[in-house]
């Protein structure tokens, strides 16, 4: 009975229309079309990590590249928790994303979307602390912020390229 339940609904599945997006791996149309886009330099130490983060996910597109993505980032930390000697005794930093990814061939915007996350930090009596648990979350929001551009990337490029 479980057995011919569970046949049943693997047919039913396979029969929604959904598809893996990295089908193919490498050599798929999602991965070779996220190949071709270049990474446009973003300035600052935000900026360094984000590019880090595109570049390891998407790869280097080198003289094939079909795309720039630019990208202008927002990074904000807020101070909150207030104690009574009006020190802050949490923050919360947020990282957000503009992205626009052009076509090199005609200059065009193809895609232009927004990305972004928070993190909370505790403030401690260790400046040092503090300064380190900032930057670590800064670390930490690129990846989960260069994560949701990639994937909304590859989302585009299926999209537009997946009926080849």
């Amino acid at each position: 009975m479980t057995r011919s339940l569970l046949i049943a609904g693997a047919l039913m599945l396979s029969a929604c229309g959904l598809r893996p997006m990295y089908a193919g791996g490498e050599s798929g149309v999602a991965a070779t079309s996220l190949r071709s886009i270049q990474v446009q330099a973003i300035p600052g130490k935000a900026g360094w990590l984000m590019h880090k983060a595109l570049v390891q996910r998407l790869g280097e597109p080198g003289s094939e590249a079909a795309y720039r993505l630019e990208v202008e980032l927002d990074d904000n930390i807020t101070g909150f928790g207030i104690r009574g000697d009006s020190a802050a005794t949490r923050e919360r930093r947020t990282l957000r994303a503009r992205y626009r990814l052009v076509d090199l061939a005609n200059g065009t915007v193809v895609l232009d979307a927004t990305a972004g996350s928070d993190a909370g930090i505790d403030v401690v009596s260790s400046q040092y602390a503090t300064v380190a648990a900032e930057q670590t979350a800064l670390e930490r929001l690129s990846e989960v912020v260069a994560d949701q551009m990639v994937s909304r990337l590859g989302l585009y490029v299926i999209r537009t390229h997946g009926a080849r």
